[in-house]
C-alpha cells in the first residue's frame, strides 16, 4: 500500500479523494496547510504527496519545497489555475507533475501512478556529499570505494539519510531503531554503533563532516 500525503483544505476535496484512492490500494494523510503539512514530513514518511497550490494556511509552493529539502519523494501540484507561471514554477522547483482543478479522479490516478513508476528505479539510491547508498543491494561507497558496515550500522545510516536536514536525539533514534529492526538497543549500544559508524564514513571522525552533533539536542545529517 502506497502512502500518500494530501495537502488541501478543500474538505469535499479531500474525502471524494481519500475514498476513491483509499479504495485503489492508497492510504491518504491530509494535512489541511503549510504548517501541519511540514509537521507530517517531520514525523513520518510518504510515497508521494498531492499538494494543492492555494492554501489557506500558506502555500504550495512553500511545502514543496520542505518536501524536497527532505529527500526524493514525489510532488504533483493541484491548482485552480494552469497559467503559465504557476506551472513553471511548480515544475522548476521540483514538482514532477500538476493537474488542474476541476479534474477527473481517474486522470488523477493515472498520474499518480505514472510518477510513482518514474521516480521508483532513482528512489533506490540515495547521495550525500562522498556517500552513496544502493538501497536495492544494501551497499554503502565513499568517494567510489565500498565500505563495509554491520547491518546495524548500515541501518542507523539509513535512518539518518532518510530524515536529512532533521535533529534526531538519542531517545528518537532508539525509537527509529527499535521499529526498523524489532531488536532491543540500548543506549550504550547506539554509542558503540554510533562510533563505528562514524569511523568508517567519515574522513575524519573527530570532526565530522556527515553525521554532525548538536550540541544538547542529539544529531543530523544535512
Amino acid at each position: 500500500m502506497s502512502k500518500l500525503l494530501l495537502v488541501e483544505d478543500d474538505q469535499s476535496i479531500v474525502s471524494s479523494l481519500s475514498d476513491y484512492l483509499g479504495n485503489e490500494g492508497f492510504k491518504i494523510e491530509n494535512a489541511p496547510g503549510q504548517k501541519e503539512a511540514i509537521e507530517k514530513l517531520d514525523s513520518d514518511q510518504y510515497d508521494i504527496a498531492l499538494v494543492d497550490i492555494q492554501l489557506s494556511n500558506g502555500n504550495g509552493f512553500s511545502v514543496c519545497s520542505a518536501i524536497k529539502e527532505r529527500g526524493t519523494m514525489p510532488v504533483i501540484f493541484l491548482t485552480a489555475s494552469d497559467d503559465e507561471y504557476s506551472v513553471v514554477a511548480g515544475l522548476d522547483m521540483g514538482a514532477d507533475d500538476y493537474i488542474s482543478k476541476p479534474f477527473r479522479p481517474r486522470e488523477l490516478l493515472s498520474r499518480i501512478n505514472s510518477v510513482l513508476r518514474r521516480t521508483k528505479n532513482t528512489q533506490n539510491i540515495i547521495s550525500y556529499l562522498d556517500l552513496v547508498v544502493d538501497t536495492n543491494q544494501a551497499t554503502v561507497s565513499k568517494n567510489g570505494k565500498e565500505i563495509l558496515l554491520s547491518a546495524m550500522e548500515y541501518k542507523l545510516l539509513l535512518v539518518f539519510l532518510r530524515n536529512k536536514g532533521i535533529v534526531l536525539s538519542r531517545r528518537r533514534l532508539l525509537e527509529l531503531l527499535w521499529d526498523t529492526t524489532g531488536e532491543f538497543i540500548n543506549d550504550n549500544t547506539l554509542t558503540v554503533y554510533m562510533k563505528r559508524l562514524r569511523d568508517k564514513i567519515e574522513t575524519n571522525p573527530q570532526e565530522p563532516e556527515i553525521i554532525i552533533t548538536v550540541r544538547g539536542l542529539g544529531y543530523k545529517v544535512g
